[in-house]
C-alpha cells in the first residue's frame, strides 16, 4: 500500500509522513532528503546547478537508502541527515531539483523503494512519482506559519535567520516548485486537502490516519492497527 503525501515546504510533510509511518508499522520515504543530499554531494565535489550531466552522472554513481524507518538518510553508506538540512541547502535545491533527466533517475529510485508498505512525502509523490497511490493527501499552510516553522527548524540547528529572510526563502521555493516544467507542486484531483496552519501536529497525523482508515473500509484493504 502506498500513502503519498505532497505539499510545500513547512507544511509539517516530513513529520506527519513519519508518524503516520511508524502508526501503521510502514516505510517511510522522504523524497526531498533524497534531493537534498544529491544536492550537498554536488556542492562539495564543486559541481555546478546547472550541469545537468554532471548530476545526471553523480546521482546514478550515487547510493541513496533510509535507516531507522526513514528518519536518517544514507548517503553512499554515510548519514547526512544534518549536513542536508541547511540554508545553503535551501537555497540550492531549487536548481538541482528542475532538471528533467535528473528527476527521472531520482523518481525511478523513490518507485523502487515504494515496492512495500509506504508513506513517502515530497512535491510530485501524487502526480508524478505515485499517480495511482491508495491514499493521496496534500498539506497544505499559510507562508507565514510555515516560515515561522521553517525558522524555528534552523534555530535548533544553530542557524539565526530573520524570519523575514526564511519567509522570502519560502516564498522563491514556492514559486520555483510551482513553475517548474516536470513535476511541478500541483494538487493532484483525487487528494484530500489539509489546511495545517492552525492544526497541531499530533491533529494532523489523526486526519490523515482517518483517511487512511475510511480507504481502508472502503476498499476492504486491513491495515494494522484499524
Amino acid at each position: 500500500m502506498i500513502i503519498a503525501i505532497d505539499g510545500p515546504a513547512g507544511a509539517g510533510k516530513s513529520t506527519v509522513a513519519k508518524k503516520v509511518a511508524e502508526r501503521l508499522g510502514f516505510t517511510y520515504i522522504n523524497t526531498g532528503a533524497m534531493y537534498r543530499a544529491i544536492t550537498w554531494k554536488a556542492l562539495i565535489n564543486g559541481i555546478s546547478s546547472s550541469d545537468e550531466d554532471s548530476l545526471v552522472k553523480l546521482a546514478e554513481d550515487s547510493s541513496i537508502s533510509f535507516m531507522n524507518n526513514g528518519s536518517r538518510i544514507l548517503l553512499d553508506n554515510t548519514d547526512v541527515t544534518n549536513q542536508i538540512r541547511t540554508p545553503e541547502i535551501d537555497r540550492s535545491i531549487s536548481a538541482v531539483v528542475k532538471l528533467p533527466r535528473l528527476r527521472e533517475i531520482m523518481v525511478r529510485q523513490q518507485r523502487e523503494l515504494g515496492r512495500s508498505d509506504v508513506v513517502s512525502e515530497g512535491r510530485d509523490l501524487t502526480t508524478v512519482v505515485f499517480p495511482h497511490a491508495d491514499v493521496k493527501i496534500y498539506l497544505d499552510a499559510s507562508i507565514d506559519e510555515r516560515a515561522k516553522r521553517r525558522q524555528a527548524e534552523l534555530k535548533e540547528k544553530g542557524y539565526n535567520l530573520s524570519l523575514e529572510q526564511v519567509k522570502d526563502d519560502t516564498a522563491r521555493r514556492d514559486e520555483s516548485d510551482k513553475t517548474r516544467d516536470y513535476g511541478p507542486l500541483k494538487i493532484a484531483d483525487d487528494a484530500i486537502i489539509i489546511d495545517t496552519t492552525d492544526m497541531t501536529i499530533d491533529q494532523v497525523i489523526e486526519k490523515v490516519l482517518d483517511t487512511v482508515k475510511l480507504f481502508s473500509k472502503m476498499s476492504n484493504k486491513k491495515l494494522f492497527p484499524f
